[in-house]
């Protein structure tokens, strides 16, 4: 009896408890998966550490994609000159698209993740983003994803010999709350992410990424395992 190929996935891993739980998921759904990991220029670019150790630690190999934006300055994330917003909870995601916004930048996340896919023949691009706590990006919304499938289908050799490459997105709509428990579930090792957007030896606890954390381990009623082995 002929045996059947393992499906596959494009996983792109930040080093941040999203991505993360979305490559738990994605193994736990039985995919054969390989990571993207991105350096572009972030000042916070311990995350990628944390992101080679996550992939390390799945047992999934992984490549770091690099690439700079002659623009960067144009973001207070790639632009250590700027000042990170640091807003209320309850403003995060409300208040306009922050400072933290790199242009395009989820864009050319996928259209590498999707080259990558349409060459190993993958099934799947998996990406950990999330719209009901997500910072203001519009490139985390609903409407964007379901646009880059049309993309994905018909930009791509497979999509044009009718075999489809999913973008799947398992965390978009969940809180961060839901996330923590997920991820819990999936055995994510939270102690192996990172979230600061500041980059320093120990998060800060001020910037959105940090309090955001804070509020889905929070509401999920566990410690933050980095917080606790950071100590």
């Amino acid at each position: 009896m002929r045996k059947s190929r393992l499906k596959r996935a494009v996983v792109l891993l930040s080093g941040g408890m999203d991505s993360a739980t979305a490559l738990y998921w994605a193994k736990r759904r039985g995919y054969g998966c390989l990571c993207l990991l991105f350096d572009y220029g972030q000042r916070h670019k311990r995350e990628l550490r944390y992101a080679e150790h996550l992939a390390k630690t799945a047992g999934c190999p992984y490549h770091i994609i690099r690439f700079r934006l002659p623009w960067s300055g144009k973001s207070s994330l790639t632009d250590p000159k700027q000042a990170l917003p640091r807003r209320a909870l309850g403003r995060i995601g409300r208040s306009g698209i922050p400072s933290t916004y790199v242009p395009g930048r989820n864009s050319l996340f996928l259209a590498y993740a999707l080259s990558c896919a349409d060459a190993w023949k993958a099934e799947a691009v998996v990406i950990g983003a999330n719209a009901l706590d997500f910072s203001g990006y519009p490139d985390c919304r609903p409407q964007y994803y379901r646009a880059f499938r049309k993309v994905a289908a018909a930009g791509t050799r497979l999509g044009a010999e009718g075999k489809r490459i999913r973008i799947l997105t398992p965390l978009l709509h969940d809180t961060k709350a839901r996330i923590v428990a997920r991820g819990i579930s999936l055995r994510v090792p939270f102690e192996k992410t990172w979230s600061c957007y500041q980059g320093r030896r120990h998060p800060c606890g001020f910037c959105d990424a940090c309090r955001l954390r804070k509020k889905g381990f929070r509401e999920a009623g566990i410690p933050d395992p980095l917080l606790e082995s950071s100590r």
